[in-house]
């Protein structure tokens, strides 16, 4: 018997009616559960927290037997995993051993650019749970998960049933419960199952990592991310609006993942510190009533995610983060990623630089506000190029750059995961990282709900947060 949200999950998959995505949608996000939570004496929402099933053991620096050249299965295959396909027949290691998509013409077009590059890969397509014949397929060693975010869990967790390593885009889960149990599954099949943030790899992220890493910056202690993004080109490209209505349906930091991951690799969350509290607040939807008005929509009024929100986070080791989420107004795309450390400061956007603290002032004006040295252009280009990362090798650089995707970003996390499949290394993002990253949407929900009350982030690793010390990559020896 499937786990109560599996099964639910499994409603959307195998309700025959599929094409009319909306109303399933809305149906899927009334009946999921809810990990039980309540609020303590100290005002702090806390939520269930289960036992470690007996016999499992955590996966934390997991690695698993090498293999040599990777066979990927590629399930959905609209904008990310068309791409993907594309982008993993250039990474060394591996091959696209298969495709799915419940729309057979986009499973024939990437079967189409396989065969002109001379691949055989087996597809499926035309039945809605054709994805588990892909997961059973025995050429398969890896199922990368591109599906709308309704079909992310299951076809994971049907994955690692059949003994497949999961790779999931983002946002990999959108509920605790669905998060608890990519662990737990995780950590039974012992199967990796990655998050796929891609912006984890951008360069200046990569850079600035380096820097913290060799304690440039002094201590990290309070870091910036986020997700703003305007979407109104965009919307009409999600197959069935799939997308508004998952807005609609739902309040809470929706999409926390591309501002939130680079940065708690910085603050080494899980790996010698833990995300401890976080209170969230929001903006009421003024946008996103129009754009649901637009599409169609029933009910366009009744609309849940404001256009703005915001989620604090502290950790165990008193410090903090702040994230964003904002796909409704015009501002310019922006992941706000910023570092603040003890003895200086990196931040991306709107335009990249640095500050370092000095070593002494003479003269000081103090009616001259912003005198600070401020590193910028070239000169912080030749300060960043003292600080690369060591998985930027110049061959992967130059293939990154060539082959693409968000100029090259998504090019190395796919290399990386293929080559610590390879090697048998632990990944550089695991399970772990996937559910602390993904959570605050269900937790920033239950804070708005409550007044903005402060919610406790649960440890998915049950105790092990700090038997790592500090970030760093796998190499091969």
């Amino acid at each position: 018997m499937k786990n109560r949200v599996e099964f639910l999950y499994c409603m959307v998959i195998n309700n025959t009616r599929l094409m009319k995505l909306k109303s399933i949608l809305i149906t899927a996000a009334a009946l999921l559960p809810l990990v039980f939570s309540c609020k303590t004496s100290d005002g702090i929402i806390r939520t269930e927290v289960p036992a470690r099933p007996a016999g499992q053991e955590d996966m934390i620096q997991f690695v698993c037997d090498p293999i040599p050249d990777v066979g990927i299965g590629v399930v959905g295959l609209g904008m990310r995993g068309g791409d993907a396909v594309k982008r993993l027949s250039h990474v060394p290691g591996c091959h696209v051993a298969a495709v799915c998509d419940l729309l057979p013409e986009r499973a024939e077009k990437s079967m189409a650019y396989l065969n002109n590059k001379g691949i055989e890969a087996n597809s499926y397509s035309g039945e809605e749970e054709s994805y588990k014949a892909l997961c059973e397929d025995p050429s398969v060693d890896l199922v990368y998960v591109a599906t709308d975010w309704v079909h992310h869990v299951p076809v994971a967790l049907y994955a690692m049933e059949c003994g497949k390593h999961v790779a999931i885009e983002v946002p990999s889960a959108e509920t605790l419960q669905a998060c608890w149990d990519l662990v737990n599954t995780s950590e039974r099949t012992r199967r990796h199952c990655i998050v796929l943030e891609n912006c984890c790899y951008d360069f200046f992220e990569l850079t600035a990592l380096e820097m913290a890493k060799q304690g440039v910056f002094g201590e990290i202690i309070h870091a910036e991310g986020s997700y703003h993004h305007n979407l109104d080109p965009f919307w009409s490209a999600y197959w069935n609006n799939w997308r508004l209505e998952f807005n609609k349906a739902h309040a809470g930091d929706l999409y926390p993942t591309h501002g939130f991951g680079p940065v708690c690799q910085a603050l080494n969350i899980h790996r010698g510190d833990r995300l401890k509290t976080l209170v969230a607040m929001d903006t009421k939807p003024y946008n996103g009533p129009k754009h649901a008005r637009a599409a169609g929509m029933d009910n366009p009024d009744d609309f849940a995610n404001g256009d703005v929100t915001m989620t604090m986070i502290s950790t165990e080791k008193g410090k903090t983060i702040l994230i964003e989420h904002d796909v409704m107004t015009p501002r310019p795309y922006d992941r706000m990623y910023q570092l603040v450390g003890t003895d200086g400061y990196a931040g991306k956007y709107p335009i990249p630089l640095m500050c370092l603290r000095s070593e002494g002032a003479e003269n000081v004006d103090y009616q001259n506000l912003g005198s600070e040295y401020v590193y910028s252009g070239d000169q912080l280009n030749e300060l960043m190029a003292q600080y690369t990362s060591p998985i930027l090798t110049p061959e992967l650089v130059e293939t990154a750059r060539k082959v693409g995707g968000h100029g090259g970003m998504d090019f190395i996390m796919d290399y990386r995961i293929i080559y610590c499949l390879n090697n048998g290394l632990p990944q550089d993002m695991d399970v772990y990282d996937l559910a602390e990253w993904c959570c605050v949407t269900e937790l920033s929900r239950i804070s708005l709900e409550n007044g903005c009350a402060p919610v406790e982030v649960p440890d998915f690793t049950r105790g092990g947060w700090n038997k790592v010390d500090g970030f760093s990559y796998a190499f091969a020896k």
